[in-house]
């Protein structure tokens, strides 16, 4: 079956397809009319040589050594030394699926036709993506400012025919690589190997597949805590709609639109209507408030990220102007800065914590018989058996993890090239913070998704069309069995589904659309 083919046009990007050619390892190719802006950037750069202009980045020393002038003869050993010193990465190696998404990233903010790169360097960066030739990359070395310089600087080694690679499933030589794959070592022509490490690439990345795995994820986290309600037998009132228009955050309506939706067909529900309970636990009174303010820091995680993906991010930047040529059409300036993008990953990464937390509140309203839980512990023979006692527990450690994921990363700035590049934004390590945060958060809610399917087993009424092909769903990895044993295995696959799509997708297709962002309300 032949890979879809991507085009990458600088401007119309998405994080979905980032992490369809990080993960389904799509081929990318490039829109001719942004190989038209890249060569008319390059005819700037090549001007400026020609006149013998003094521009920084193009025939300068970079950082602290702005004002060092670098002779005509000497450009092209000024940007491989550039790559070879600044590929000082440390740390465990990034995935394959990492790289990947750095690399379409870069690919995609070089076509945007202000860099200045030669047109080579994209059609050897497109050439090692669809040919799956990675390079091997530590993962720390950015400071989220002058770029993502330690990272994308192993990238470029690859593209040289320095360092080493990733190539069906083997580490080697990328020199050996480039040759049994007939291809030439990139030769760096001025401003070419600035071009491809001046840029927030690996941050970028490093969001897009945090993104779409959470996109999935808090979709997740209403169906679970749905579950939850049922499985406790707990009330639908605070979700009424009345109760949201009278404070109208749009993530709060949007969560309990979708609350009441998935639950409408509920027997569960339909059968304890006049039942004496006032009012439940803030952990499911509240969901809305708290899922819904989630939501809103999703959104905003996902108006970056687009934005970010189809911007240019190299210092200096071409603009040309053809009528008018001259040195100001190379502009000096901070677009490699990270710090909208490590902002925007600490609070996605304090809002997992929160979503987390009420969901391993729940977790104990479900198990304490002193509260809403149906059998101690939910066990079947209480005493005798612990039930689910320790998957609270388990979640409880998965949280406290997440406290510390929550501690933000943009707290801390350096100051480095001898004070020339005196503040960084620490974004690189904020979105790596959250990626892991994200794999937390599934932990918990997992644990929450475990607890609530075993409450529904003591329920003999049914719950909602969407909750029981969920629960069919979470039947192909859970054991039929409730006495006594090990859980782990079946923990841990549940909260790797819950990064995916495809029991989302199974739910939609059997009954409706379930939207993932407040912005497709209108499609609710």
């Amino acid at each position: 079956m032949s890979k879809r083919i991507l085009t990458l046009d600088g401007t119309t990007l998405t994080s979905s397809e980032v992490v369809e050619v990080a993960t389904h390892f799509s081929q990318v190719k490039i829109a001719e009319e942004s190989m038209i802006r890249v060569r008319n950037a390059r005819a700037v750069v090549d001007r400026i040589l020609e006149d013998n202009d003094i521009v920084y980045g193009i025939n300068t020393g970079f950082g602290s050594l702005v004002n060092t002038q670098i002779n005509s003869e000497e450009l092209e050993t000024l940007q491989l030394n550039l790559i070879r010193s600044h590929a000082t990465g440390l740390g465990d190696l990034m995935s394959v699926e990492e790289v990947r998404a750095m690399m379409c990233v870069r690919i995609n903010s070089l076509v945007k036709g202000n860099s200045g790169c030669h047109p080579d360097v994209i059609h050897q960066l497109v050439t090692f993506l669809n040919m799956g030739i990675h390079p091997i990359v530590p993962r720390i070395g950015s400071l989220g400012a002058s770029g993502d310089l330690a990272p994308l600087s192993h990238l470029a080694l690859g593209l040289i025919g320095e360092g080493t690679v990733m190539f069906n499933n083997e580490e080697r030589n990328a020199k050996d690589v480039l040759m049994e794959c007939e291809l030439l070592p990139l030769t760096l022509r001025a401003k070419d190997g600035l071009s491809l490490i001046n840029g927030t690439s690996q941050m970028t990345g490093f969001l897009c597949l945090a993104l779409e795995r959470l996109k999935n994820l808090l979709t997740y986290s209403d169906l679970v805590a749905c579950m939850s309600i049922d499985a406790t037998e707990s009330t639908l009132t605070p979700m009424d709609e009345r109760v949201h228009l009278a404070r109208p955050h749009p993530g709060q309506i949007f969560v309990s639109n979708r609350i009441r939706s998935i639950l409408s067909d509920s027997t569960i529900l339909s059968n304890h209507t006049n039942c004496n309970r006032v009012q439940d636990p803030y952990s499911f009174r509240c969901i809305p408030q708290v899922h819904g303010a989630v939501l809103e820091t999703l959104q905003r995680l996902n108006e970056v990220v687009h934005t970010e993906l189809n911007s240019a991010t190299d210092n200096p930047l071409i603009f040309p102007d053809i009528s008018n040529p001259g040195r100001h059409e190379i502009i000096s300036q901070g677009n490699f800065h990270g710090e909208i993008l490590a902002l925007t990953a600490d609070a996605m990464s304090l809002s997992l914590f929160e979503i987390s937390s009420i969901s391993e509140r729940r977790i104990d309203q479900m198990l304490d018989p002193n509260r809403l839980a149906i059998k101690p512990f939910l066990a079947e023979d209480a005493g005798l058996e612990s039930g689910l006692m320790i998957v609270q527990y388990s979640a409880g450690a998965s949280l406290g993890e997440l406290h510390g994921h929550a501690s933000p990363r943009t707290s801390f700035s350096t100051t480095t090239s001898a004070g020339q590049e005196d503040h960084v934004s620490m974004g690189s390590t904020a979105c790596w913070n959250l990626l892991q945060a994200v794999r937390r958060s599934s932990e918990v809610i997992a644990c929450e998704l475990f607890v609530a399917r075993r409450g529904l087993h003591f329920i003999h009424n049914k719950s909602s069309k969407q909750i029981e092909i969920l629960l069919r769903c979470i039947d192909t990895i859970v054991i039929d069995d409730i006495t006594d044993r090990t859980t782990s295995s079946e923990l841990r696959r549940i909260a790797h589904e819950l990064l995916q799509s495809a029991w989302l997708s199974l739910i939609e297709a059997e009954s409706s659309r379930i939207p993932k962002l407040i912005q497709e309300v209108s499609d609710f």
